[in-house]
């Protein structure tokens, strides 16, 4: 068994790295006006379809690097927590290419017996988590995971731990403590690159809403191997839908991208509604966005455009699966805005992770760099502010409707010489999208 020392700890949503508290970023422009121009583009549409652009894009293999060929609109990653930066990748985390191990270890307590066995608590959320990554990757990456069979008794009751959303450090550093220490003796934690604790869900004293990425400022050390990060759920048997995609997210680096009111009351899902696994794990549309695979290296430049001044560019939806013969297309389109900050242009299309969309297009998103995790680093542009989608379904119906559809043209609201414009010409037979970009 491993000496398990006392881990310092910060966790997703309320600390960064260096400790300091992550507040949400006021959004002074997010109450600008904007409206789609509704203009039928039926005259142009046929030029456009005759001038399809593709791009090809190969596998991205190997062990994670520090510098990555970004070109023009890549902006520079910086010292903010998971930042979108997408010049250099963060060696601090694993990179998602190739395949990766993960273990899953099913903590039980003194206080309470078990109602579900682990292969039943497994079966929550494998081959699910499994399957979102292969489709999202394009089948670049492979989360295998290995979940133990037998339950892992933990040395204290449940209630003893304080278990909860914003869970006291001291208690917090125990259970990682004893929970490491517990698994020790049958867990080769050497062999893992992600390690998730999965406790019972009956226990008394396991609170639901307490699932986190817990990122240990001190590793722990177990097996000759530093744990730097481990993966606590805390979920109702069954759980939350995509919960564990959205925590392994973070173990890759990337941002949680909800708005979480100051009072923990109100809409948590202002940023970016169903559009993306790591905004809402209910969202409708959950599939990475363009940005996030660009970033985690499941998109290359090749399946990047940077857009200078006018372009016409034929989108793939950034869900659907890789053509034969393994071309990607253009998957990204993207207008530099600043040092910090870009727009992002993608299609959505209802396949892959994403079949249970509420609406299909064109979407726009802003990018900004050095806003941290949890401040609002994406925030999708809402092209038809007058109306809402699937109030039944989404999780943010203002947002809902957010993609422009073909005969639709949006200005991004800005000075004159600084406007962005978005038409979209066409769809092609096989789902691509063509539009033109202008930028002054």
């Amino acid at each position: 068994m491993s000496r398990i020392p006392q881990p310092e700890v910060h966790v997703e949503g309320q600390q960064s790295p260096e400790g300091a508290p992550v507040g949400v970023v006021p959004g002074a422009a997010r109450g600008v006006a904007q409206g789609a121009e509704r203009g039928r583009l039926r005259s142009a549409a046929a030029a456009f379809t005759s001038l399809i652009a593709l791009a090809a894009t190969g596998l991205v293999a190997g062990p994670a690097v520090a510098e990555l060929s970004g070109g023009p609109c890549a902006l520079p990653r910086t010292t903010a927590h998971h930042s979108l930066g997408v010049d250099s990748w963060n060696s601090a985390y694993p990179r998602p290419v190739g395949s990766m191990d993960a273990v899953m270890i099913f903590l039980s307590f003194p206080d309470s017996v078990p109602l579900n066995s682990p292969d039943e608590l497994a079966a929550d959320h494998f081959p699910a988590t499994s399957q979102f990554f292969e489709s999202a990757s394009y089948r670049q990456f492979a989360l295998r995971p290995h979940p133990q069979r037998q339950w892992v008794k933990m040395p204290k009751s449940s209630t003893a731990y304080g278990i909860k959303r914003d869970w006291d450090s001291a208690r917090r550093s125990g259970y990682l403590r004893d929970a490491i220490a517990a698994a020790d003796s049958t867990v080769d934690f050497s062999r893992y690159g992600i390690v998730y604790l999965v406790a019972d869900p009956d226990a008394p004293g396991v609170d639901a809403d307490a699932t986190k990425v817990v990122n240990l400022d001190r590793p722990l050390h177990a097996d000759g191997t530093d744990l730097e990060r481990v993966v606590t759920v805390f979920e109702s048997h069954p759980p939350d839908h995509n919960v564990l995609a959205h925590e392994t997210g973070h173990a890759f680096d990337l941002p949680d991208l909800y708005h979480r009111p100051t009072d923990g009351k109100g809409d948590w899902d202002t940023y970016v509604g169903d559009w993306d696994v790591m905004g809402s794990q209910f969202g409708l549309a959950p599939d990475l966005f363009a940005w996030h695979k660009w970033k985690l290296g499941w998109l290359d430049q090749r399946a990047v455009r940077c857009v200078q001044r006018s372009e016409l560019i034929t989108l793939e939806p950034v869900d659907a699966a890789r053509a034969p013969g393994g071309s990607l297309g253009t998957r990204l389109a993207v207008v530099r805005t600043g040092e910090d900050t870009a727009l992002a242009i993608e299609a959505r299309g209802s396949t892959g992770n994403d079949r249970e969309t509420c609406t299909e297009g064109v979407l726009l998103y802003r990018v900004q760099a050095e806003t941290a995790s949890g401040g609002g680093p994406v925030e999708v542009v809402d092209t038809h502010p007058a109306t809402e989608a699937c109030w039944d379904r989404s999780v943010y119906p203002p947002l809902a409707d957010a993609p422009l559809g073909v005969g639709e043209t949006f200005t991004m609201p800005g000075t004159p010489g600084e406007r962005t414009r978005v038409q979209v010409a066409d769809r092609t037979r096989s789902g691509a999208w063509t539009i033109r970009v202008t930028t002054a």
